[in-house]
């Protein structure tokens, strides 16, 4: 049976692209320690990759990353939150799933692995995956109500994915906003370690966010699960108390994630 590899370093990183025969499906799953949901979706592929047997040639290969240790890694192939897999094949993004859907995962890997090897897909220009054209897991049928449901879902997972969650437009080191840019700067001069979203990424999350949280803007800042507000409340808090961030420093009471 197949097992899952821990990639530690750019160079094991490569070694392994090369090492892979053109057939072989490579199952790649972006993950950070502090996000919960990683946990549960390391347990299911590791369950799933004991399915696949191990044979020559491969037919597949399983790793896991840790999306912050290896940025680079990360940013090649626009993982924009965790946990989420990358399925690769000669070189190339055959499929993406965000999120924890266990049923998403399965029915992406299983279709895949089956999938001819010589069946062409996109290129992608050098590492740079982030144009690659991606398969989209959701059907064409879904019950609309359903598909909120399963959306909802994901979304409380991912407002408790770390105890301070920033859903910004663009990143902490790329802000595509000015409103955005002043909240990480608020976060940084108060070291608070925070987990974000980039929600320019996902339309789905963009879109839903806003009825989950009955906040219709961006960013929005969540704290243990709860929303807090936007850049307007936060400057407020901070203006009430400038110890309110305190908790969630390095150095703070609180379990945080960076």
């Amino acid at each position: 049976m197949s097992t899952i590899t821990e990639i530690t370093t750019q160079s094991q990183w490569d070694e392994t692209l090369a090492s892979l025969p053109s057939s072989t499906l490579l199952v790649v799953s972006f993950h950070a320690p502090w996000a919960a949901p990683c946990a549960q979706m390391a347990t299911v592929l590791s369950t799933l990759a004991s399915e696949y047997p191990v044979t020559d040639p491969l037919n597949t290969k399983w790793v896991s990353i840790n999306a912050e240790e290896l940025s680079d890694i990360s940013e090649a192939y626009d993982v924009t939150a965790v946990p989420f897999l990358v399925l690769i094949r000669n070189g190339r993004v055959v499929e993406t799933v965000s999120g924890s859907s266990a049923v998403k995962v399965r029915t992406a890997i299983e279709t895949n692995a089956q999938k001819d090897a010589s069946a062409p897909t996109a290129a992608v220009n050098g590492t740079n995956q982030t144009n690659a054209p991606v398969t989209k897991t959701d059907g064409a049928n879904v019950d609309p109500e359903k598909q909120k449901e399963e959306l909802f879902k994901r979304l409380a997972d991912l407002v408790k994915a770390a105890p301070v969650m920033l859903f910004m437009k663009g990143t902490p080191s790329d802000p595509q906003c000015g409103f955005s840019r002043q909240m990480v700067g608020i976060l940084r001069e108060n070291s608070v370690k925070y987990g974000f979203f980039n929600i320019l990424a996902d339309d789905e999350v963009r879109q839903g966010l806003k009825e989950f949280a009955e906040w219709p803007t961006y960013p929005q800042l969540w704290i243990d699960g709860e929303l807090v507000g936007g850049l307007d409340i936060i400057k407020e808090e901070m203006g009430n108390n400038e110890d309110f961030f305190k908790p969630y420093a390095v150095g703070g009471t609180a379990d945080a994630a960076a």
